[in-house]
């Protein structure tokens, strides 16, 4: 494998796992948002209970993705970002908000007090929910544009024509996708570490959100050999439809176990689906990293430089992972190891 691959495929595989992890936090924001019912109190307790020790952790990927990108493919790193521009910065702005209100709101005096019938929701959980909706979209929004063709690169210029290649049927309809995908993570991850009647709150709500998934995926499909044939083509080839047909056996298992209540099995499931439908999408759109016309080779740096990218990535991972297990280890740890 060549450095430039092998590169690409870390970067791809830091994206998968930041979906994974940090998908589930803006899913429980959107639930917090979403909260209904007698027990919404409950339900919102819940997801701060669940997101607090980790939620900031989890952005350690995303930066890490960031820095590959810069480092080994500059000029695709400058397309993006020019674009890319403005659904980038709202990315942003939206991470700061949530966290901001994350934290104002639990140590805010109406945070600390519980909400009663017909008082309206204090200003920052508003902020934090609906921060933590906008964010996945545009995240969608922005690997549906890298997909679309919109965003072309002749002689260093990023030229783009019509409508802003963000704003495209395909890239609208993976910003949704990647909303649905983050609230199933987060009520299915939720209904494993709950018990009672929030449990069942949470099922259901991973039953509905799993659902929509389904239907944006069979919409997405025909909106795919159309606007987007070369994806099309990629998700079919021998490379990308083993991936996507175990991450498709695995979406049934998650609801089968949903159904059946095997909540541990669920989340596992759940998992792999995320994981092999993102990295999936990765394996069809190589060896493009913005098509069409910036792929992994041109956009390449040096081969000094990516050379010391993959010899020193084993040293940062030395650091990085014992410490994200440790984290979770002491505060999920009652999670991970009780029965069902």
């Amino acid at each position: 494998m060549s450095p430039e691959n092998a590169v690409a495929g870390v970067t791809l595989a830091a994206a998968v796992v930041y979906a994974v992890l940090a998908g589930a936090d803006f899913g429980g924001g959107i639930w917090d948002l979403l909260a209904r019912g007698p027990r919404r109190e409950e339900q919102r307790a819940a997801v701060a209970h669940a997101m607090g020790p980790v939620w900031e952790a989890n952005h350690v990927w995303l930066i890490f993705v960031i820095v590959l990108l810069f480092t080994a493919f500059p000029p695709a790193f400058a397309a993006l970002g020019v674009a890319l521009f403005v659904p980038f910065h709202l990315v942003l702005l939206g991470i700061i908000l949530r966290g901001a209100a994350f934290v104002f709101r639990a140590y805010s005096p109406q945070g600390a007090r519980p909400l009663l019938p017909g008082r309206p929701r204090p200003r920052w959980g508003v902020v934090f929910g609906a921060a933590s909706a906008l964010t996945p979209v545009l995240l969608g929004m922005c690997l549906g544009a890298v997909s679309s063709g919109g965003v072309r690169v002749r002689g260093g210029e990023v030229w783009i024509q019509g409508t802003p290649p963000w704003l495209t049927p395909v890239a609208l309809v993976m910003g949704a996708f990647a909303l649905a995908v983050c609230a199933y993570l987060a009520a299915v991850y939720l209904a494993n570490e709950t018990r009672g009647p929030l449990r069942d709150d949470f099922r259901c709500r991973a039953l509905w959100a799993g659902t929509a998934t389904v239907a944006l995926s069979v919409l997405a499909l025909p909106l795919l050999r159309v606007e987007a044939p070369h994806l099309w083509r990629g998700l079919l080839s021998a490379r990308a439809l083993p991936l996507l047909a175990v991450g498709v056996g695995a979406a049934l298992l998650s609801g089968w176990a949903l159904l059946a209540r095997r909540f541990r099995l669920a989340r596992v499931a759940t998992v792999a689906q995320t994981a092999c439908l993102l990295a999936g999408w990765g394996i069809a759109q190589f060896p493009y990293l913005v098509y069409p016309d910036v792929t992994v080779g041109s956009a390449a740096g040096p081969p000094g430089t990516l050379r010391f990218v993959l010899w020193t990535l084993p040293f940062g991972m030395a650091l990085l992972l014992p410490s994200l297990w440790l984290l979770f280890r002491v505060f999920k740890g009652e999670h991970l190891t009780r029965e069902e």
